[in-house]
């Protein structure tokens, strides 16, 4: 089981997207995704999240929102929980990832990226509604068989 957050950070209509093309046997290769991460020990996930986007953006977030949680259920990757936030107040200047590119995409257009199907899901979920909310995802390989919102 693994611990994680993910986070879309807004600015001007944008998302900051992560276009995932540098990692070598990456399971995100070629996809785009927001930024976040696996928990640390002993990590809130607010911790969690203000780490993982320092170390992958270099901007350091002033003011967020928790979301939601996604839990993903695979046959080949196990079950992940991951914490839902989007951030619209931050400092810092946008630097290099080792992961891959950061891109900022108008929000109209990001549903028409590589996308994760389940990712689809949410990202049409925090566009529509500012409401809390959970899903569940369940994969094999990497096509989404089902999936539930709110319970």
């Amino acid at each position: 089981m693994k611990l994680t957050t993910l986070c879309y950070i807004e600015q001007d209509g944008k998302y900051l997207m992560l276009h995932r093309n540098k990692k070598v046997n990456d399971p995100n290769h070629a996809k785009w995704i927001g930024i976040g991460g696996k928990f640390e020990e002993n990590e809130s996930p607010d911790e969690c999240l203000l780490r993982e986007v320092k170390e992958e953006t270099g901007l350091t977030l002033t003011k967020y929102a928790f979301r939601g949680i996604i839990t993903f259920v695979s046959d080949e990757w196990g079950t992940e929980y991951m914490n839902l936030f989007t951030a619209d107040e931050f400092t810092g200047e946008i630097g290099e990832c080792n992961e891959g590119e950061l891109h900022w995409v108008k929000k109209e257009d990001v549903l028409s990226l590589n996308l994760w199907e389940g990712d689809r899901l949410f990202l049409k979920r925090l566009l529509e509604s500012r409401e809390f909310f959970t899903m569940k995802l369940i994969y094999q390989g990497e096509k989404l068989v089902d999936y539930k919102l709110n319970g």
